[in-house]
């Protein structure tokens, strides 16, 4: 790996890190794990089955199970038949869910000012380069607060 590829690498890992930390202490803030904020971040766009949750968290689905399980007996999210077919669960947000995953969301201030000092057209490239580097897959990151 080249020097400056390295210097990115190692400036993404930071970013990452930091954007865990303050998500983690944001979830604690409403009495949500970091792992049940995210799940509730994807519910807040809607009902979604339990294995796509699974496959957009990159977990087993056990482990979804015992998040949704948490996030119900909070009144956060309820399971229901899909509709289209009725052997599938789905799980969904609550109206509290939602509302509790917009106040999350608000009240995430990472790179909020860092941001806020490069101009529109710097955020523009930055966010097109982002995506370039993600492909098609930046819309399904769980853990970014723009899913959520």
């Amino acid at each position: 790996m080249d020097p400056l590829t390295a210097e990115v690498v190692d400036l993404i890992g930071t970013i990452v890190a930091r954007y865990y930390q303050e998500y983690d202490a944001a979830a604690a803030a409403h009495r949500l794990t970091g792992a049940q904020a995210r799940v509730l971040a994807l519910l807040s766009t809607g009902p979604m089955p339990m294995r796509q949750i699974a496959q957009r968290l990159k977990c087993e689905p056990s482990n979804v199970t015992g998040i949704v399980d948490r996030l119900e007996a909070q009144g956060l999210a309820e399971r229901r038949a899909d509709p289209a077919d009725r052997r599938v669960k789905l799980a969904a947000a609550t109206e509290h869910g939602r509302d509790t995953a917009a106040r999350l969301r608000s009240s995430l201030d990472f790179a909020r000012e860092p941001l806020a000092a490069l101009s529109v057209g710097e955020r523009t490239t930055l966010r097109d380069l982002l995506e370039r580097m993600l492909g098609g897959d930046a819309a399904q990151d769980p853990a970014s607060p723009a899913a959520g």
